[in-house]
């Protein structure tokens, strides 16, 4: 056998949903049972919707030696919705592997967050390990929106704004080639089941690469090369935190059943190659989005003309709506520091003074940090709900298109993209400009 068709065993068993559901069951999640019949009451349809094994045609995903690949979602042989809850074996087993007997009451874990466009929530599951789910659910969590809106504005307004700007740079440029890179591949979700669905936020995108394990690799490498010999700490300190960081929030894409195995590993690989190419351009990118006469109008034209790229790539999904988001973000944010440098509003330290040494833990320092933070978020919040409620009717009013359904509105070209685009642009600018501008007019700066 040849090394390329060892790979491609490899990348097939990496890619089986069955490896997914097995780490589930090993952590504690297990399908919940019908709420509605007896564990000794069969079911007749019990026996198709019993897993696929390896190599069967029903298998989401590709297996060597099969034509056609991967079916893309919506495909009869791509059970990509959610499956109601109890799908399988009536006694609990599947697969050959026991679950856990008992008669515990099947609920909804956590609280599962609906889907914006598609209205789709998380299966009803049994959780064993709660512990594990809450470490996991916070792990998954660092690649979502709510992070990412305290995380960079944290950087930004109370610990560096140079190395803030440039992390910036970096996730956008990973999650613009991750988010196209899904659309070209096409490769599904894990089948479920046998999977169990725990979170379905994304669940409508593509599965290759894991964008969250891009983020998650991206964002404490790109840290720690940033931060060290700019600031003084030991470089232990970075070498715990990319590998701990890294691996959780890897690990909690496979927990909650929406990446397989190969997903997170590629994710991990295209990352390092993608630091290693665009790392050292970072500088000279960040510079001239600070002093360039045109860097504004360049900023803007290029993100939105890569937006617009992303969105012919493939039929729509919240892909689209994401890669439009975050392309808003990042040219909002070099926008807003443009200005902001121009006017003298936020002023990078001299490198004389470099490596920067850690200021005193003191009373006033927090209590600043704290009123910056509460002042900054009230005010993006208000922007963010401000543009989305004006951006999308008058998108709607522009093109044509009926406003009554805002789901069906939004999964338009026409509306997604300026909608998310300005939105975010103007959320971006008003972290690096606006709320800077606060900061220094109530003398919190």
């Amino acid at each position: 056998m040849s090394l390329r068709q060892q790979l491609v065993q490899l990348a097939g068993r990496l890619q089986e949903p069955q490896k997914v559901a097995r780490f589930q069951r090993l952590c504690g999640v297990e399908a919940a049972p019908p709420p509605s019949r007896s564990a000794d009451q069969p079911r007749e349809e019990d026996g198709p919707a019993e897993a696929p094994l390896p190599g069967d045609a029903r298998r989401r995903g590709w297996s060597p030696g099969t034509a056609g690949g991967p079916q893309p979602p919506g495909h009869d042989r791509n059970p990509c919705a959610a499956k109601a809850a109890g799908g399988g074996a009536p006694n609990g087993v599947r697969n050959g592997l026991a679950a856990e007997p008992g008669p515990a009451q099947a609920h909804r874990v956590g609280s599962p967050r609906r889907n914006s466009l598609t209205g789709e929530e998380g299966q009803a599951a049994r959780v064993n390990n709660w512990p594990l789910y809450y470490l996991f659910a916070f792990g998954t969590e660092l690649g979502n929106e709510l992070f990412y809106i305290i995380f960079f504005p944290f950087w930004l307004w109370n610990l560096d704004a140079v190395v803030g700007r440039k992390l910036v740079v970096i996730w956008v440029l990973v999650m613009y080639l991750g988010q196209c890179t899904k659309d070209i591949i096409r490769w599904p979700r894990p089948a479920s089941p046998p999977v169990v669905k725990l979170e379905v936020l994304y669940n409508s995108e593509y599965s290759m690469p894991s964008t969250h394990a891009m983020s998650g690799t991206a964002i404490p490498i790109a840290m720690v090369l940033l931060t060290y010999g700019r600031w003084q700490y030991p470089l232990l300190y970075g070498l715990i935190l990319i590998p701990c960081w890294c691996s959780l929030v890897c690990i909690s894409r496979i927990y909650m059943g929406m990446h397989s195995i190969l997903d997170i590993i590629a994710g991990f690989l295209y990352t390092i190659l993608i630091l290693a190419v665009f790392y050292p351009f970072v500088d000279l990118i960040d510079n001239f989005n600070q002093t360039h006469k045109y860097a504004p109008l360049i900023i803007i034209g290029l993100h939105l003309a890569l937006g617009i790229f992303s969105f012919t790539l493939d039929t729509w999904s919240t892909s689209r709506g994401d890669t439009a988001e975050i392309l808003g973000s990042g040219a909002g944010i070099a926008c807003g520091s443009h200005v902001s440098h121009s006017v003298g509003l936020m002023l990078d330290p001299p490198l004389d003074i470099l490596p920067l040494a850690r200021p005193p833990i003191t009373v006033m320092l927090l209590g600043k940090a704290i009123l910056r933070v509460l002042i900054g978020m009230v005010f993006v919040l208000v922007v963010r709900d401000t543009m989305k409620k004006t951006t999308i009717p008058l998108a709607c009013k522009i093109f044509n298109i009926p406003c009554d359904d805002i789901r069906k509105a939004r999964q338009h070209m026409e509306v997604e993209l300026p909608y998310r685009y300005i939105t975010y642009g103007m959320v971006g600018f008003s972290i690096t400009f606006f709320v800077p501008y606060i900061f220094f007019f109530i003398g919190i700066s």
